[in-house]
């Protein structure tokens, strides 16, 4: 990985600037840049095996550029190059640098960042627009709820009638604190209306001053559509704590499926 990146850099025209940053299970790298005309940057390398380098999270930021660019609040992507070796595909993606930070370190949220009334307007604002677009990429799948929901909720996967193009990964790791700029788009695409104002309220929910705020924002989630997306978020977000990630989430994931089913 940190071959490719150096690689990737000297592709791409920039000098890593800052220490290194690891993403998910060390599938991302990731460090501030400096490019000679535009500046700081930020680049990012995604690997994977090379027969598995395609498809919805490899060609996600990409695709979400020519979309969303100068349309909502989300860094622009300068640029991407792609290689290869010892049997994994890399692709560097080099983006503008945003210089606030987000919202929480993790996606669970544990403090409240309190923002004001401007940033959740921007941040619905945004999302409308996002909700909106119409695109042919798939977050969510009927199959998958079919299959998962009675797993892990002990009930029948609900049917899903009403569909919107949605982030895919709302949470406040993924959201500054001041205007709000919205990160990490490799996830986007069609699923239930309302599933990002749940998975931002499921990441929530250890905070219920932020949780409200949510629910407030987005009266989404008293609908029925929303209900819908409020199971087909827990039960993700359960079958990603049975694999070790963010267990202390999964008490209150349970007690909210009780309040939605």
């Amino acid at each position: 990985m940190r071959r490719a990146f150096t690689r990737s850099a000297e592709t791409l025209g920039v000098e890593i600037a800052d220490p290194e940053f690891w993403g998910w299970h060390g599938r991302t790298l990731s460090s501030r840049a400096e490019h000679p005309e535009r500046g700081s940057c930020w680049l990012r390398l995604l690997s994977a095996p090379q027969d598995k380098a395609a498809g919805k999270i490899w060609e996600g930021n990409r695709q979400a550029a020519v979309l969303f660019d100068n349309r909502v609040h989300k860094p622009l992507l300068h640029g991407t190059t792609e290689s290869s070796s010892d049997g994994y595909a890399y692709q560097a993606e080099l983006h503008e640098y945003v210089t606030e930070p987000a919202c929480s370190p993790t996606p669970v949220l544990c403090t409240d960042p309190d923002p004001p009334t401007s940033w959740w307007d921007s941040l619905r604002t945004d999302l409308d627009h996002v909700h909106a677009v119409p695109t042919d990429r798939v977050a969510v799948r009927q199959e998958w709820v079919d299959r998962t929901v009675p797993r892990f909720l002990g009930m029948p996967g609900p049917r899903i009638t009403d569909w919107a193009t949605a982030h895919g990964d709302l949470h406040t790791a993924n959201l500054t604190a001041a205007t709000p700029y919205l990160l990490d788009w490799e996830g986007f695409g069609l699923a239930p209306v309302g599933y990002d104002a749940a998975m931002l309220l499921a990441y929530s929910l250890l905070v219920p001053t932020f949780a409200y705020r949510v629910r407030a924002t987005f009266p989404v989630l008293m609908t029925e559509p929303g209900r819908i997306a409020q199971i087909i978020v827990i039960t993700e977000l359960l079958q990603s704590a049975s694999r070790g990630d963010h267990p202390k989430l999964a008490p209150a994931l349970r007690a909210l499926a009780s309040e939605a089913s």
